[in-house]
């Protein structure tokens, strides 16, 4: 039975990929407290121990895989990276690119200080980075490199022993050091959340709606029904006069449906709401729910609360509507009866805070009845009906042209340059993904697609590159020895420190930012969770998305570079 399923396996490489991907997951799930080793890892190890059993698996399924994973990442930050070139946000791209080049040359100096060649060079930097996509870079950049294929091979053997070795520090040493080390570099945890609790309060100035706090500012909005007992309504009051009413009492919430003398009526300007009236209204659900002598007792009306409203989500696209603040955008005269539910920035979740800027390309979730939903989502951009249809057109082409582009070679000297096929698919994702936010109406992924690409993507091509390499990796470990993670640990943790003291002396970022920047630079969310656990607040992500971006970009083509720079 035994040598029946290895026969299998290997007559049939490709159950064995899927066996590693499903194994790789499932572990990949399991914590220890606060401790995973991640979907990555996890399947990389698994891959490992599955290669064991000898399974050849030819080379362009893994490339396949990987060039969606690129175009699939490009596509995600494409407009956030774009816009961070030419906006607001420039300071926290040079910030990006100078953290960046410090995890490269750390890399590259320690790897020339234990002469490491280029496979060991390689795995060191995508593990100690905690970036896999790395390897699949560096092993397209190899070809271009003056080896003999024996050679070849032992780099890309390595490779995965090097990366196994260093990423459990990367991932665990930089939320550590970010959560924990970081804010006492800043002044102390306790200075640091007393100076972001500021920031917030800062961000949220200038509104009658300001949110108590950003945590409830992400809750959902809610419609509730109340009947109305108050005694500023003793004398009826028109639907603008109980909204201003309300607007005093610091709620900005809105007057949907109306119950008088039994019937349900629509609001228009000539209805009245006086005293046992019963109404709807509309807004954030930290605005409804409390005291409510504000308005009256609560009522459990089907009826009444039966009619149609929508959730929509529009990605800001409209000429004036980027740039403005939430605060602006509350103001504007089609945003009557809707209210804001959150905002997506690159996949991450901002703080919805008054002063908080939008951004083109940004996808902002609103709620309200449906008329008031589409002349709100007109105004701000596209409204992004729910699809399950992804654009394949665009990821096809996309790739090819990426990948045509990436083999253009550029000659410096004796040294030929090119970005290859993976640097080029990874462009491509970053100019069509910007294209899309500008013209939001084609090339259309759904996020659950875009997750699959980017997942199955990479970790199909890791799960070949643990299979392939399975059976030299307890001899590539006797090799690299435990000094490897040692080095692994100077690699992570001196570039992050140093972008905690350039973040705070040079760029002069509040600390929370900083922080944010730090973890975004390195494109660790682990991290950015640890920081916001730590100091209580969600506005590290704020310095978290741009950076997420050009971070995710620079450290891909790294693998390029250390690959030129070792050889």
């Amino acid at each position: 039975m035994v040598h029946w399923f290895v026969e299998s396996l290997r007559n049939n490489p490709s159950l064995a990929i899927f066996l590693t991907l499903g194994l790789g997951f499932l572990i990949g799930q399991l914590k220890y407290k606060t401790f995973s080793l991640g979907n990555v890892t996890s399947v990389l190890l698994v891959g490992v121990l599955v290669g064991q059993l000898d399974i050849p698996i030819p080379g362009p399924i893994k490339n396949a895989f990987f060039l969606l994973f690129l175009f699939a990442i490009g596509y995600s930050v494409g407009p956030q990276f774009f816009h961070a070139l030419r906006g607001d946000g420039i300071k926290q791209v040079l910030f990006a690119c100078v953290l960046c080049v410090l995890c490269l040359l750390t890399t590259w100096v320690v790897a020339l200080i234990m002469h490491y060649d280029i496979g060991e060079a390689l795995g060191l930097l995508a593990g100690s980075q905690t970036m896999s996509a790395i390897l699949g870079v560096g092993t397209d950049t190899m070809n271009s490199v003056s080896a003999t294929a024996a050679e070849k091979k032992a780099w890309v053997d390595i490779m995965p022993v090097c990366y196994a070795v260093t990423y459990v520090y990367g991932t665990i040493g930089s939320a550590y050091l970010l959560a924990n080390v970081g804010p006492a570099m800043l002044g102390g945890l306790k200075k640091v959340k007393a100076e972001t609790a500021e920031l917030e309060r800062q961000m949220n100035q200038g509104s009658a709606f300001s949110d108590p706090n950003y945590i409830n500012a992400l809750r959902p909005v809610a419609f509730r029904a109340y009947k109305v007992e108050a005694d500023f309504f003793d004398t009826p009051k028109s639907i603008d006069e109980v909204e201003s009413y309300l607007k005093d009492q610091g709620r900005r919430l809105f007057v949907e449906r109306v119950r008088q003398n039994g019937k349900v009526t629509e609001i228009s300007p000539e209805v009245k709401i006086a005293k046992g009236d019963e109404i709807v209204l509309s807004g954030r659900r930290q605005y409804i729910i409390g005291d409510e002598k504000w308005i009256g007792t609560e009522v459990n009306d089907a009826e009444l609360l039966s009619f149609p409203a929508e959730q929509m989500q529009v990605t800001i696209s409209r000429k004036g509507a980027g740039g403005k603040t939430v605060d602006q955008i509350r103001a504007m005269k089609e945003m009557y009866g809707v209210s804001i539910k959150s905002i997506t920035r690159g996949g991450a979740s901002i703080p919805v805070l008054s002063q908080v800027q939008v951004h083109p390309g940004d996808v902002m979730t609103i709620v309200g009845l449906q008329t008031e939903v589409a002349a709100a989502s007109s105004a701000l951009g596209y409204a992004d009906k729910q699809s399950d249809k992804s654009d394949l057109i665009l990821v096809g082409l996309g790739i090819f042209i990426g990948g045509i582009i990436g083999l253009l070679t550029i000659h410096f000297g004796k040294v030929p340059v090119s970005l290859s096929t993976s640097g080029g698919a990874l462009i491509a994702g970053l100019f069509f993904g910007w294209l899309r936010s500008r013209r939001p109406t084609w090339g259309h992924i759904p996020s659950p697609a875009v997750w699959l690409f980017n997942n199955l993507g990479l970790n199909m091509f890791i799960a070949v590159i643990g299979i392939n390499s399975g059976p030299s990796f307890v001899s590539g470990l006797q090799e690299v020895g435990w000094l490897l993670f040692v080095m692994g640990a100077v690699c992570t943790s001196v570039p992050l420190l140093l972008g905690v003291i350039i973040g705070k002396k040079i760029f002069k970022f509040p600390a929370a930012i900083n922080l944010g920047c730090c973890a975004g630079s390195r494109t660790t969310t682990a991290s950015l969770g640890a920081i916001q656990d730590a100091i209580g607040s969600s506005i590290p992500a704020m310095g978290y998305t741009v950076t997420y971006a050009i971070g995710n970009t620079l450290l891909i083509l790294w693998g390029v570079v250390i690959v030129l720079l070792m050889s």
